[in-house]
């Protein structure tokens, strides 16, 4: 599978809506951090839920939460990436420090609520799974600037390119930083705790 890693160095992604700059920060931020160049990260979404309740971001996102884009036939690099994320998750709740997990699948047409709901399952029991309409999941991804496309080929096995990237994001000031997938599950715990005593 292709997946779109994001490094160091810029690196254009064609989003549907336009041409994103990614961009390592030339100095380490407060917290050890890597920052986005560029346009602001995150916004309004409307999804569905593994329930299949309609829910907006700001239904989800009610604490400090690490939002990943991926999708449940990923044969790689999601499960490690999802895994690592709830891993982080456990490390802060050891330190009395509440995160949530989102993940969002950018695979609409196989990943039903259903589906997604099994897959965040096998995770983390509070990780939430969203999925949606081809619209409402490319109006996601277009507001966290991520890419992702479809391989053609077998209607049922075909692969998703996508970007990669986990956003750490807060429910009052939105976006903080974003993590690489070369990010251990301790280095994301430490830079999210760095943050979450930032804004307290």
């Amino acid at each position: 599978m292709k997946s779109v890693i994001f490094g160091s160095g810029i690196l254009a992604v064609a989003a549907g809506i336009g041409v994103y700059a990614w961009q390592s920060a030339t100095a380490p931020g407060p917290c050890g951090n890597t920052s986005v160049a560029g346009a602001a990260i995150g916004g309004p979404f409307e999804l569905v839920s593994e329930t299949g309740e309609t829910v907006t971001d700001s239904d989800v996102i009610t604490k400090p939460t690490l939002v990943y884009f991926g999708y449940t036939f990923c044969p790689d690099v999601c499960p490690l990436d999802t895994m690592r994320n709830a891993i982080a998750a456990d490390i802060l709740a050891e330190q009395g420090i509440d995160i949530g997990t989102v993940f969002i699948s950018v695979d609409p047409q196989r990943d039903t609520p259903e589906v997604v709901g099994a897959f965040t399952d096998n995770f983390h029991p509070d990780m939430i799974g969203l999925t949606g309409s081809p619209a409402q999941v490319k109006a996601a991804s277009d507001a966290y600037k991520s890419y992702y496309r479809a391989v053609e080929g077998d209607p049922d096995y075909y692969l998703v390119d996508h970007s990669t990237q986990t956003y750490l994001m807060f429910p009052d000031t939105g976006f903080a930083t974003f993590f690489r997938r070369d990010n251990s599950a301790d280095q994301v715990a430490e830079i999210t705790e760095c943050f979450v005593g930032q804004m307290t």
